[in-house]
This record gives structure tokens, C-alpha cells and sequence, in this order.
């Protein structure tokens, strides 16, 4: 039974290899498949926390794979907004439940929220967060965490910083 394991073992490491080659060639791409596919950033508060949300509910709209944010079936969207059957999976999000008394005031106010546009600045300063392992606040919290972690903390740009 050990051999079998064993070889069972290989085929699937030699797969993911050969699938990891060809996907990596199609997309003009090199490294490991799952490379750099998830990223974090530490949050100010419930509203930053919020923004963060409605950006990664629009995601699917921003890449033009749905309509409307209740339309991605990957998504928890529609079942915050009870346009689709109550699933008990959801955990009670503190923010959410924040938006309103009852549920219906909460879906209301978050379709509401996530329907508006959103301010340019929001996007970028949430993109460059992500993208750059940085926080996702203002900067009075950077220089907060800052003080409280006694290190240097800056929003950088992309790239080597220029000799001056």
C-alpha cells in the first residue's frame, strides 16, 4: 500500500507541474500557480472595512463577468441582501449588522452603499493597500500603527525609490 501512495503521490506532484507549465506559458507568466494570488491589508475601521467590502462585491462587475453584484453566484452578495435563499454558512458580520435594526433595514442600506459610486480615491487607496502589503486607512492610522509597532511605516510607490 505504501508504494501505491507513494505513486499516487508523483502523478499528482507531475500533473501539477505540467499544469503549472502550460498555464504558465499561455499566460506569458513564470512561478507557481497559486504565486502572489492572495493578498491582506490591516483595515482602520468599520468604514474602511465596508469600502473594502463593496470593492470586492463589484469586483465581478468591474471585470465585466456580471451585470450586477447579485448576479455572481461566488459571491455572498445576494445573500446579504436577501435576494437570494438564507444560508446558515454566512457569519453575522459586525459591520453589516451595524447598518440597521432589523434585517431588512441592513439589506437596504447595504445594497444602498454598494450601489453608489465609487470615489476614485477609495479604489486606489484600497488597490495600492492590497497590491503593496500596506494599511488600509488614513494617515493619522499609519502613523498610529506606526507609533505602536515602532516602525517606519510610508505609503510607497511602485518600484525602486529615485536617488535624489
Amino acid at each position: 500500500p505504501d508504494d501505491s501512495l507513494a505513486g499516487l503521490s508523483q502523478l499528482m506532484k507531475t500533473l501539477a507541474a505540467r499544469a503549472t507549465r502550460y498555464r504558465n506559458r499561455l499566460e506569458g507568466r513564470s512561478g507557481t500557480l497559486w504565486e502572489s494570488r492572495f493578498k491582506s491589508s490591516i483595515v482602520q475601521s468599520d468604514a474602511y472595512l465596508l469600502a473594502c467590502s463593496r470593492y470586492i462585491e463589484l469586483n465581478p462587475v468591474r471585470a465585466c463577468m456580471v451585470a450586477e453584484a447579485s448576479d455572481y453566484l461566488w459571491s455572498s452578495y445576494a445573500l446579504r441582501v436577501g435576494s437570494a435563499p438564507e444560508q446558515s454558512w454566512l457569519d453575522d458580520d459586525p459591520c453589516f449588522n451595524a447598518l440597521g435594526a432589523t434585517d431588512n433595514a441592513r439589506r437596504r442600506r447595504y445594497a444602498e452603499f454598494v450601489r453608489q459610486a465609487v470615489p476614485a480615491e477609495e479604489l486606489n487607496l484600497i488597490r495600492e493597500a492590497i497590491q503593496r502589503g500596506q494599511l488600509t486607512g488614513n494617515n493619522h492610522f499609519v502613523d498610529e500603527v506606526e507609533r505602536i509597532a515602532g516602525v517606519r511605516i510610508e505609503r510607497r510607490k511602485q518600484g525602486r525609490p529615485k536617488l535624489e
